[in-house]
């Protein structure tokens, strides 16, 4: 099979440059193109220049349209707006589409549920492997732990990043309430301020931190009657999330269109 050709959406951003420098050096994929706004100071530069390599030959553009038609997939670092148009375009050209964006509105994610009619699409608010497997620990820990055990979430991010909760933690969320039976819309507490009142039952708290370069750390805090139970996910290196953005799409090639998550990727939904 022919080498994968890959767009990096949000090509000048953190994820995107370590995404640019991990196709660069991957066997069975190749740098098709390069997004960026319309208003970044990096259009028109060389994608590998920017991502620290020597030149790839390839230019950031705002041109999605352009860059698509000559692409087997995009790996979708960039903003809630951008994702969407981005959907869509894959859902035209019939292309994989890889989304690592976070903040997405529920309006953002029916129109990319739409749009994966008619395109293969991996969303995932974290791509790493640890973290998903640790998704699917805490559906099973929710699952066995009766109300009496109370589910508080914390996270902690660099100081730049601009959405809370992260995707990471809406991800950990959903998945204790997958184990719960419930709705994380009908039982998510967001922040706790002034006289609060005494902790729901079956609540499901979250906290946001924010400072220097933390890179994410996410707990799963079951916390019950004389006994608590931590699970936690420390990510070192943004490298794990663009391995994991590259694989997925990888895996997408080929695929059925349909919405797709990293456990599928994975094969943790199997059996």
């Amino acid at each position: 099979m022919s080498e994968m050709r890959l767009i990096v959406a949000g090509a000048a951003g953190r994820m995107g440059r370590t995404l640019i420098a991990l196709i660069a050096t991957t066997e069975g994929v190749t740098l098709a193109g390069a997004l960026e706004g319309e208003s970044s100071d990096a259009l028109g530069k060389d994608a590998g220049t920017l991502a620290g390599l020597a030149p790839l030959g390839v230019a950031v553009t705002s041109d999605a349209l352009s860059a698509v038609v000559a692409a087997d997939g995009i790996i979708d670092f960039s903003t809630p707006k951008a994702s969407v148009e981005l959907a869509a375009l894959a859902a035209q050209a019939r292309i994989a589409h890889i989304i690592g964006t976070t903040g997405l509105g529920p309006d953002d994610l029916k129109a990319i549920e739409a749009a994966a009619r008619h395109a293969v699409i991996v969303r995932s608010g974290n791509m790493s492997l640890g973290v998903n497997l640790l998704a699917g620990l805490v559906e099973k820990v929710a699952r066995a732990l009766g109300p009496e055990f109370d589910i508080e979430i914390a996270e902690m991010h660099h100081r730049l990043k601009v959405d809370a909760p992260s995707g990471t933690a809406l991800l950990l969320g959903e998945a204790a309430a997958r184990g719960r039976n419930i709705k994380l819309a009908d039982h998510s507490v967001r922040g706790r301020d002034g006289h609060t009142g005494v902790r729901e039952e079956g609540s499901i708290g979250f906290a946001a931190l924010r400072g220097g370069s933390v890179v994410g750390e996410h707990m799963v805090i079951f916390a019950g009657p004389s006994e608590r139970l931590e699970l936690v996910h420390r990510a070192e290196d943004r490298g794990i999330f663009a391995r994991g953005a590259l694989r997925a799409a990888l895996w997408a090639r080929g695929r059925k269109p349909g919405l797709y998550s990293m456990a599928d990727v994975l094969g943790l939904n199997e059996g």
